[in-house]
């Protein structure tokens, strides 16, 4: 998450608010393995927080 400019608890209700249900442990095999779709999930995150 800090990669995308944004604490993780940022990430974490960004991706709440945008209805995304992935646990932790789902999140960092992810973020290891598929850089390019943890950066749209950052991505959706951030435009989930900008919408309220």
């Amino acid at each position: 998450a800090r990669q995308h400019d944004m604490s993780y608890s940022q990430f974490m209700h960004g991706l709440q608010l945008a209805g995304v249900e992935l646990d932790r442990k789902i999140l960092a095999d992810i973020a290891v393995r598929d850089a390019d779709t943890f950066r749209r999930f950052a991505d959706r995150a951030r435009e989930a927080l900008a919408a309220g």
